[in-house]
């Protein structure tokens, strides 16, 4: 068994494997998720559905027949903590029963129901560990669960969810709900902005080009600024589609240091006919590179392919002669990268905690006094 699971584990990152034992369920993710679960906060679900799990483990199967019961019982009422343990010991099997008690939970006379505890993420979570799209879709889509699900972290981690499976077109349905919601006071939550942008890249249409360029207009157009990722979707989207001047502008807010937006900005301005502003682009890594610097400054080798072949269109002997020297120089400084841009840009996303700050000490005035002596 252990050597069908290794191998198992060795193609994961192709495939997306769900192995069902009699003891337990083993989910190997075989699609890469754009966030990492960390950033989702899937590693937190997974700390306290360990803890609830253990403290049910002899009752587990008593506990899912009650709850069975109290769903198909008028008079029953689906608690809090009731909840709250289904969500955490849910199974694959147990996604229906999960269902009905998020909708009886929903439905029942708040007059009960004293705490303030937000279920939208948590079982968003745990639709995503079960790689279960179509039920998180079914269970969001439900009327008498309206509001349940009212929370921006929510609805990342459900287009994270659809994006895992290229559900695009229902990707495009839940972003028109957030911005009708406009939760937080916003219309372009940052995350869900890249989400639906990474959604629009991967579709590589015509149509979905639209779709990006019209909300690109919408957020210039209010003053909101796309982060990185969102700016360099789009971009790349533009390249794909022939439009080399859209990708130049929606990098020009961006810092050139970033290797995608580098190699977007020279890649960008080869293919609208200005070489000659593209080799300084080329040439500038060169003049930051350092023998003793540990992260290089690189170009992607498909890049310098695309602007040879615009170097080869002009016709300029000058301009052909100083790219030779710069390519040259390039390769010679190990600065020619065997990336792409494509897997770059597809990357998973990991959010950087910020540092907690431990309060200042304050010394009692006598010893203040003391010290500056």
């Amino acid at each position: 068994m252990s050597s069908i699971i290794n191998s198992l584990i060795k193609v994961s990152s192709s495939y997306n494997v769900r192995l069902m034992t009699p003891m337990r369920n083993i989910y190997l993710s075989q699609v890469r998720n754009l966030y990492s679960p960390a950033a989702l906060g899937i590693d937190g679900y997974l700390q306290t559905r360990k803890t609830i799990k253990e403290q049910f483990t002899n009752f587990s199967d008593k506990f899912r027949t009650k709850m069975l019961e109290f769903v198909s019982e008028p008079k029953n009422m689906i608690f809090t903590e009731d909840l709250k343990n289904m969500v955490h010991m849910a199974e694959p099997t147990d996604l229906e029963l999960v269902l009905n008690m998020i909708k009886k939970f929903n439905n029942q006379k708040n007059e009960f129901r004293f705490g303030s505890f937000v279920f939208g993420p948590v079982v968003m979570r745990m639709f995503h560990f079960l790689d279960a799209p179509n039920e998180a879709l079914q269970c969001f889509e439900d009327p008498s669960n309206k509001d349940f699900f009212d929370q921006l972290i929510s609805y990342q981690i459900m287009l994270d969810l659809l994006y895992n499976h290229e559900m695009y077109e229902e990707m495009f349905k839940v972003f028109e709900r957030v911005q009708e919601k406009q939760l937080n006071m916003t219309k372009f939550p940052k995350y869900p902005v890249v989400l639906i942008l990474a959604a629009c890249y991967k579709q590589n249409t015509p149509q979905s080009m639209e779709y990006a360029k019209k909300l690109w207009t919408d957020m210039t157009n209010t003053g909101t600024i796309p982060l990185r990722r969102a700016c360099t979707y789009f971009a790349g989207l533009a390249l794909k589609q022939g439009a080399p001047e859209i990708a130049l502008e929606s990098i020009s807010l961006q810092k050139q240091h970033y290797v995608t937006i580098r190699n977007i900005k020279a890649v960008a301005l080869a293919e609208m006919g200005r070489v000659e502003d593209a080799l300084p682009v080329l040439r500038g890594v060169l003049e930051i590179d350092a023998p003793e610097q540990k992260d290089k400054h690189t170009f992607f080798a498909e890049s310098v392919v695309k602007i040879r072949q615009a170097v080869e269109k002009c016709n300029n002997k000058d301009v052909q002669k100083e790219f030779q020297d710069i390519e040259k120089a390039l390769k010679d400084r190990g600065l020619i990268d065997n990336q792409n841009l494509d897997t770059l840009l597809n990357a998973e996303i990991t959010i950087r905690k910020q540092p907690v700050q431990k309060p200042m000490q304050r010394l009692p005035y006598g010893l203040r006094q003391k010290r500056n002596m």
